[in-house]
Parts: structure tokens; sequence; C-alpha cells
């Protein structure tokens, strides 16, 4: 699918405009989390040679509050960022369980 150019938000002249460049947006938030799941594969990899856990509390704490941080600084609402990192966290560990054999 070929992307359109992106814009900003006061360049969309109409509701089309807009979408597309959700669109695009959305498309690249997609190829970023696959890049994610690929770090996330790795770690599962080093955390099963180490013998750890999937599920680390300071590491998960760590994350959660990296963005919320973020999301401060860039001027998106922290809870939305805290929200949708718990989710991809789980999803995360439950991914990470997967490769790691029970102790």
């Amino acid at each position: 699918m070929n992307q359109p150019d992106a814009q900003s938000p006061a360049d969309c002249a109409d509701m089309g405009s807009v979408r597309a460049q959700i669109d695009r947006l959305d498309a690249d938030l997609v190829q970023l989390l696959a890049q994610r799941a690929g770090y996330i594969d790795r770690a599962a990899e080093l955390k099963a040679a180490n013998g750890w856990p999937a599920r680390i509390p300071e590491r998960v704490e760590q994350v959660i509050a990296n963005a919320r941080a973020a999301a401060g600084q860039a001027g998106l609402d922290p809870a939305l960022a805290e929200a949708l990192w718990q989710v991809l966290v789980e999803w995360s560990i439950v991914r990470e369980a997967r490769t790691i054999p029970e102790n």
C-alpha cells in the first residue's frame, strides 16, 4: 500500500486527508510494534539462558514509568500511555513465558 506523504494536522484540508494521515500513522505504529516484538523474542531467549522469569516486576514498573514520562513530554495524557503500555507489557510477558521454561 502506498502511504501518503506526512502532513501536519493543520495542513489537512479535509477529513479524507486527516483519515489518510491517521492510517499512515497506524501503519507506522504496527511496524514499530512488530519490531518491538522481535526484541521481546530476543529478551525471552536471553532470560531463558540466564534462568530469569518472564516477569521482572522492577522492569515492568520502569517501562510503565518511562511511557508515562514520554507521554507527558509529548503532550499526551500519561494515563492513556500507562493503560496502553500495561496491555503491551502484559502481552509481552505472555509471549516471553511461552519461550522460558518454568522453574
